[in-house]
């Protein structure tokens, strides 16, 4: 494939570094809350900083994303800001990658949360040593909409082949926040610090093409993509890796991914 192998560059790491940015609230009202969780030092997770974030409505809440088994202690400790682990009530996993599936037989030892997965990584996931898969939901390739608690809903949105071939969104209909795993994920050189936010694509291309261009299949996947999520009112798009885009920077970058060649879009003739 000519020119993959230069695509990442050597003396950068997946993801933009939050590292002083705990509990971010990207959305309260009265009853419901979308919080930053917590954002992995890169010692945590070997060089990968990622994120996780909290769902509330009311008293129940919906991990997204918990991450690996290094941070699952701060984690914890972040979400007990806000409840107890008996009040979580579904954990949703956006792909199989280990810097989100790691820590969870932990959490599954502390909570009762429902599990949800896509339907094709059920039989994978056991070789985290996951012995109970009682509590897992496959999600359908189509998605679905995942009923939390009364009052309180997320749908779940299909973005397969997009860095996974079982690849998940979630979407907050309250908040109108929209959790993209690793679509829109940034690459930063190592020890630079950066906004939280990306308010104008146009200063953040240069992070975030190169991720693209490797980790994502093919431009008809992400144009399916693109087609599937224009259709709800967004907010912020908030990836797994890097900072999130609010304000034009949504639309921004939607139109930017609808257009990108990437994958094998790049293989020669």
């Amino acid at each position: 494939m000519a020119g993959i192998g230069a695509i990442i560059p050597a003396n950068v790491t997946v993801a933009g570094v939050l590292r002083k940015m705990r509990n971010i609230t990207l959305f309260e009202s009265e009853n419901h809350r979308f919080v930053l969780l917590n954002e992995s030092e890169p010692g945590e997770e070997q060089g990968v900083p990622s994120n996780q974030y909290l769902v509330m409505h009311q008293d129940a809440g919906v991990l997204l994303d918990p991450g690996g088994f290094g941070v699952m202690p701060q984690v914890l400790t972040e979400m007990m800001r806000y409840l107890p682990p008996d009040k979580l009530k579904a954990i949703f996993l956006s792909h199989q990658d280990p810097d989100i599936v790691g820590g969870l037989g932990t959490w599954l030892e502390l909570t009762r949360a429902r599990v949800y997965v896509s339907r094709i990584w059920l039989r994978f996931l056991p070789h985290y040593g996951l012995r109970d898969m009682s509590s897992f939901v496959g999600v359908p390739d189509e998605g679905m909409n995942c009923t939390v608690a009364p009052g309180f809903e997320l749908r779940i949105l299909p973005a397969h082949f997009l860095h996974s071939p079982g690849h998940l969104n979630a979407y907050d209909p309250v908040s109108r926040i929209l959790f993209s795993g690793d679509i829109g994920a940034a690459v930063m050189p190592d020890g630079q610090e950066h906004p939280a936010f990306v308010d104008d694509l146009a200063d953040h291309l240069k992070n975030i093409e190169p991720f693209h261009r490797r980790y994502m299949a093919c431009n008809r996947a992400l144009r399916h993509w693109v087609k599937t999520v224009s259709a709800l009112p967004i907010s912020m798009i908030a990836p797994q890796h890097g900072p999130i885009y609010r304000g034009p920077a949504v639309r921004q970058f939607l139109d930017w991914a609808a257009e990108l060649q990437c994958g094998a879009d790049l293989f020669p003739e």
